[in-house]
């Protein structure tokens, strides 16, 4: 394994730093002109450190999807800093975001409907290579074609249109477009919602395996604690826009301290101190 970057004094340097982040947003009234701001994030500070899983929870409307915007820069947030290795995200230019984009991709749960329809399956998964303007078409293909064996869709399936795909192979062909640039950061937000339990249990046991074979480091955005655990190694729980809570899996939920992540705890279903596994 690679060894983790550090300092002159041997600490640990986080992949990604969050710190002090703030967003909000300017709504309208139904039926009024006024207008009123909503606080999406309230100086939220976070670190993830290469190859570990963080796995950000909370109820929805908690901020937890504007942060994953925010450190993949879809969304600009209003003050704070984003570091990634040893770049400033907020500072790049246009030209320098391009390719740092290439380390971060963001997976939601609505993702494969994004798919163009009119692609097939190998070029769904291509695609991303071809924005770069990486590689020509028939290395596209063949690296799209290793990358859908890696999550397990066979490559006769490469000319089938993603509509003929259920919704887990679905899920399978998006990661596979995720990792086709190799980035380094995986962002999920809510990336197995919507599946069936025997698949989800199915594709986070692909995110554990991939995890391991590229070396990933995963934010793992979701409101179920129970496979936040199962993933993560460590929790940060959000309310309201900030992070009330954070440690490692263990810690959080043997010894919860924060009201609102002890609400979420006994919120899991059959959950009285059972193991994770």
């Amino acid at each position: 394994m690679v060894a983790e970057k550090s300092t002159e004094t041997g600490q640990r340097v986080p992949l990604l730093r969050v710190r002090n982040l703030s967003k909000r947003y300017v709504q309208g009234r139904w039926f009024s002109r006024s207008k009123f701001q909503v606080t999406a994030l309230d100086d939220v500070s976070l670190a993830v450190y290469s190859r570990s899983t963080v796995a950000l929870v909370g109820e929805s409307g908690s901020g937890k999807s504007t942060l994953a915007r925010c450190v993949a820069r879809l969304s600009k947030p209003d003050s704070g800093e984003i570091w990634f290795e040893d770049k400033d995200l907020l500072g790049l230019s246009s030209a320098e975001l391009f390719a740092a984009r290439r380390q971060i991709q963001l997976i939601f749960q609505n993702s494969a409907a994004a798919m163009n329809p009119r692609f097939s399956a190998a070029e769904v998964v291509g695609e991303p290579l071809c924005i770069q303007e990486r590689a020509s078409k028939q290395k596209r293909r063949k690296q799209a074609l290793a990358m859908m064996e890696q999550v397990g869709i066979p490559p006769e399936w490469a000319d089938r249109s993603p509509l003929e795909f259920s919704g887990g192979q679905r899920q399978r062909l998006v990661i596979a477009r995720a990792l086709i640039l190799r980035p380094k950061l995986l962002i999920l937000d809510e990336a197995l919602s919507g599946l069936d339990l025997p698949i989800q249990a199915q594709i986070a046991n692909l995110l554990v395996n991939l995890q391991a074979s590229f070396s990933l480091t995963y934010l793992y955005i979701s409101h179920d604690l129970r496979m936040a655990g199962y993933l993560a190694d460590e929790i940060a729980v959000m309310q309201r826009g900030k992070i009330v809570e954070s440690g490692s899996v263990g810690e959080v939920f043997s010894h919860p301290k924060h009201p609102h992540t002890r609400v979420l705890i006994a919120s899991i279903p059959g959950w009285e101190g059972a193991s994770l596994s």
